[in-house]
């Protein structure tokens, strides 16, 4: 796009700059309807350039009509389109752009005035995702429930605004609300392109995260099955690795880590045909997710070592946080407390905004690093629970609970551990026929 200045000059100092860039007289421009003097005339600002007189004139000067007539090569709303893609390709590339969110907002306002609903909804989606991805989730839905109101942006166009909108509902303590609209979701996908088998799988996976949060297993399960064997008909590998990660995560919750393995390395066999390095490395990163809470923390290492391999210098800061977070809880295991204390403050100072549940993670295994400073430790126990009691993440709390036990224990503080370890025992049958959520 030119320089905006060229938007300063009038048409008739333009027609002439662009003449005389060219090297090109009055007569030589002018042709049958638009005589040299007329020209000359429009040059000289007496004369306004009719539409007929600006088509005629564009093409031998080498620019279109609206750069001729207004200074710009694009029309205000194609000028917008760009602005907005220009912000939304930053959203992606960035985890946290000031940038971006001016950008947005100042669309917003323009596209508002300007009547132009589609934009006007792009941008507050922009703005709903920066919201959700600081742990605003009232400002993120508002945005994005506002933005999907507008009925401009499906789920088969913009699927992004739809997955951020279900994980804000989940992550502000209303997963059910989220279960409602990826069923809505995944009924129009079926509905208006039953061809599209990508789309399909995309939503019924994050219907099978929702419902499996809301404790229905089975529901979820039933979903990734069905999904499963509509993906033997894509071609996209991507939907069958979507499918396996999430049996995964239904494995884990029901306490089955083998055979969440299993549908990991399934997943990792397929990223590594598509040569996917960050998928392939998030996949091996669950693969040491899952050896650590099945006790073997010598192996998650191997896949630690080659997801921070494959993440390079370019990782974003959630990747490197859950890196941070895996490894931290295998020093603890193979009792390097300082190594997983120096790699637990690592993930945390990466973890502001981000994963609740991570952070609590982190939080945990730097109490439990810390085995002969019991005030600190309990300080950062407590950090833990907070996020998981936030989260509704009974089970999970309760193991950390029990942990806090211990360490209490060993400091000699007898009946403060009975009580934490009754409080331990009351979050499980709280958590009784619900989601274990992540382990700690």
């Amino acid at each position: 796009m030119r320089a905006s200045s060229d938007a300063g000059e009038t048409v008739g100092q333009r027609l002439r700059r662009l003449r005389q860039e060219r090297g090109l007289s009055q007569r030589e421009v002018a042709s049958p309807g638009v005589s040299y003097a007329y020209v000359s005339r429009i040059e000289a600002g007496a004369r306004r350039p009719s539409v007929k007189a600006l088509r005629q004139l564009a093409p031998k000067l080498g620019v279109s009509v609206e750069y001729l007539e207004t200074g710009r090569d694009l029309s205000e709303h194609d000028e917008r389109e760009l602005r907005l893609a220009e912000a939304e390709l930053t959203l992606r590339l960035q985890q946290d752009s000031p940038e971006a969110e001016a950008a947005f907002a100042a669309l917003l306002t323009e596209a508002e005035a300007a009547g132009d609903a589609e934009a006007a909804a792009r941008a507050r989606a922009g703005l709903g995702e920066l919201a959700d991805r600081r742990g605003d989730f009232a400002t993120a839905i508002a945005e994005l429930e506002q933005a999907r109101a507008a009925g401009v942006l499906s789920p088969l166009s913009h699927a992004d605004l739809y997955a951020t909108l279900a994980r804000a509902y989940s992550a502000s303590g209303q997963p059910r609300r989220a279960v409602e609209l990826l069923e809505d979701c995944l009924l129009q996908v079926q509905a208006q392109a039953p061809e599209d088998v990508s789309a399909e799988v995309r939503f019924a996976t994050y219907l099978s995260y929702a419902l499996s949060d809301v404790g229905e297993l089975e529901r979820a399960r039933a979903v990734v099955r069905e999904a499963l064997g509509r993906a033997e008909e894509a071609p996209d590998p991507y939907s069958r690795v979507r499918l396996y990660w999430s049996l995964a995560r239904l494995a884990l919750m029901e306490g089955k880590p083998r055979s969440a393995l299993r549908q990991i390395q399934r997943a990792i066999g397929l990223l590594e045909a598509t040569e996917d390095t960050r998928q392939l490395a998030r996949a091996h990163l669950s693969c040491g997710e899952i050896l650590i809470d099945d006790g073997q923390p010598e192996q998650a290492q191997g896949h630690f070592e080659l997801a921070e391999k494959m993440l390079g210098e370019q990782a974003d800061a959630a990747d490197l946080a859950w890196l941070y977070s895996e490894q931290a809880r295998a020093a603890l295991l193979l009792g390097e407390d300082e190594s997983a204390e120096r790699l637990a403050r690592r993930a945390l100072s990466l973890l502001a905004g981000g994963d609740p549940l991570k952070r609590a993670r982190a939080h945990a295994t730097l109490a439990e690093a810390r085995p002969d400073e019991i005030d600190a430790s309990q300080a950062e126990f407590a950090k833990a629970l907070e996020e998981l009691e936030a989260e509704r993440r009974w089970p999970a709390a309760a193991s950390v609970l029990r942990a806090w036990s211990r360490a209490l224990r060993r400091a000699g503080r007898e009946q403060a551990a009975l009580d934490v370890l009754d409080r331990a025992a009351a979050y499980a049958v709280r958590g009784s026929g619900q989601p274990a959520g992540a382990r700690l």
